[in-house]
């Protein structure tokens, strides 16, 4: 089915209670550099932002951020319900990554078919997070 509409989902926010903390384990486990954002209006100005890299021209204008809903057994929605995945080169090193900076991996590597792969980890935080590869 193809469509002229864009996808919806342009943004994600992952809430931490130790920013620098947090900030080290995904710079360290994604080996990218954050980026720190300013309060976007006076309201905001009790907030700490970091973004992660992106084409902030035309990556998200066009295309937006896949998603999908998801049932599995033994992951509750609600409070912790959202999962980001972090597109990998192979999502075992991220995985292994996670686990070596003060995360812990919930799901080893593995096949979902024509998709390729899949591994769970919980950051510094406690949010589980996703990466995939082909």
């Amino acid at each position: 089915m193809k469509s002229n509409q864009s996808n919806p989902v342009v943004w994600f926010e992952i809430y931490v209670q130790d920013m620098e903390r947090a900030k080290t384990f995904y710079e360290a486990v994604l080996a990218v550099k954050l980026e720190k954002m300013p309060a976007p209006t006076a309201e905001c100005e009790d907030m700490e932002m970091w973004s992660f890299p992106s084409d902030k021209d035309t990556a998200q204008t066009t295309y937006g951020a896949c998603g999908m809903l998801v049932k599995m057994a033994g992951v509750p929605s609600g409070c912790g319900g959202t999962l980001i995945y972090f597109a990998c080169e192979d999502c075992a090193v991220q995985a292994t990554r996670a686990a070596e900076n003060g995360g812990s991996i919930f799901k080893e590597k593995f096949s979902i078919g024509e998709h390729g792969f899949i591994a769970l980890a919980y950051d510094t935080e406690g949010n589980m997070i996703g990466f995939h590869s082909m």
